[in-house]
Formats: C-alpha cells, structure tokens, sequence
C-alpha cells in the first residue's frame, strides 16, 4: 500500500462495515500516527431484526464510535441517510464530497462496490451505492463548479495542483474486492481489530449463536489468512486501490 499519506477518511453504508476485515489496517496506520477519519451514510437502523430501528439506531452508532476508538479513531460521523433504501445520486455524492472537503484526506477508503463479492455472492444495495457514490465524490470534491453550494458553505475544493501535489485524495483503496491490488500486513493490527468488532455485540448477538468472540477471532483470523496466500503468505488486509 502506499504508505507516503498522512489523512485518511473511510467511508461505508453501516456500523461493522469496516470492522469486517478492514480494522486490522485501521490499527496499524493509526499506530504509525496517521490520521483516520470514519463517515458513515446510515446509523445502522435497519439492521437488527428483533429492534425497532428507533432504539437499534442510537444502540449501533454507540456500538460504532466505542469500535472506532480501539483502532485510534476518535472521529466518526454520520450521513443520516436511511438503512437499508441508500439512493446512489447527486444527494449522496454531495454528502460525500463534502465529507472529503471537510476532512481534506490524501487516501480515502470505502467498501467493495460492485454487485457481487466475487462470484454469485450477492453485495447489498447500500454497499454499491456507497462505494460507488465514494469513488465518484473523489473527483466532485475536487471541483468548484461541482456542488458550488459546498463552496459558499466555506467547503474549499479538495484536488491536487501541479505545484503541490500532495494536496487532494490520491487514492481510493476499496476493501472486500474480489480483484485487489495492494496489501497490509494485518499481523500488527489483528489482536485490536477483533476487539473492534466485539464492540458490535448487540450486532452480533442478533447474528449468531455462537461466543461472539470466537465468532469475530475466527472470522477475522481466517479472511486474513486467506487473503494472506494472495499476499506473501503473511495475515493481511487487501484493498483495490484506484490512484487519482
């Protein structure tokens, strides 16, 4: 992965997104002193069968921010769009695009935005929105006459010029792709993402029967092992990163 960045902003759909997989990377970029920033497009209220999403709501952003803070991440926002009916358009991309102005990252993450996992494993409507509506705000975020009314809110363009080209998001590294590119050693980060995801336990309750901590350590181990055979043999966290 390229490692020259100091900001980054993640960008998903719901609360746990990026624990699945991604927290690993999270922890160790947080622990070089790197600066990573959470959005998120839904608190999550749609996603618990046996909770009104009136309570499930406030519950999974709370579940979301404790999660967050085991990695190093302190700020973490939400979008406020509705769980589950997420409309991929203008709308969402402004909300992102701001986001991006707002937080002024070099590398922004986001989750696997196509409409399969790899094969016949069906992603879900709010992924695909999101991931795309992520890639598509890299570029919005950059121009003035995209969005203006982002502008006149104090929101400058967020692009990199020819005389400083450390300025504007340089890549967008999407996680849970099934054609990666790059890779990070998870090894550093794997202990901390696990706990990251525990923190989702009323989440996980509602999923599983199973001990949610042997739920979240065999489940991490395994994806970073796995996706590990790909990468040297080593536990890693894999994302397709598109330069900019």
């Amino acid at each position: 992965m390229p490692d020259d960045w100091q900001r980054a902003l993640a960008v998903v759909a719901h609360p746990d997104d990026l624990e699945y997989g991604c927290a690993a990377a999270i922890a160790a970029w947080t622990d070089a002193g790197r600066e990573v920033s959470y959005v998120l497009a839904t608190r999550g209220e749609a996603g618990i069968d046996t909770l009104d999403p009136a309570r499930c709501g406030p519950l999974r952003e709370r579940e979301q921010r404790a999660s967050a803070a085991v990695v190093g991440v302190s700020e973490v926002a939400f979008l406020d769009h509705a769980d589950g009916v997420i409309e991929y358009g203008p709308a969402l991309r402004r909300d992102i695009a701001a986001a991006i102005r707002r937080h002024r990252p070099e590398l922004v993450i986001t989750l696997n935005h196509r409409d399969t996992w790899g094969g016949t494993a069906w992603n879900t409507p709010d992924h695909v929105a999101v991931g795309r509506a992520t890639l598509d705000a890299a570029g919005d975020a950059g121009n003035r006459w995209i969005f203006p009314e982002l502008t006149e809110q104090g929101l400058q363009p967020w692009d990199g010029v020819r005389w400083v080209p450390w300025d504007g998001v340089r890549w967008v590294a999407v996680a849970g792709s099934a054609s990666p590119t790059h890779a990070v050693d998870a090894t550093p980060g794997l202990e901390r993402a696990v706990r990251s995801l525990l923190e989702h336990r009323t989440y996980i309750e509602a999923l599983t029967d199973e001990d949610p901590e042997t739920y979240a350590r065999t489940l991490l181990t395994g994806f970073a092992e796995e996706t590990g055979k790909r990468f040297g043999n080593r536990p890693a966290v894999a994302f397709e990163v598109f330069p900019r």
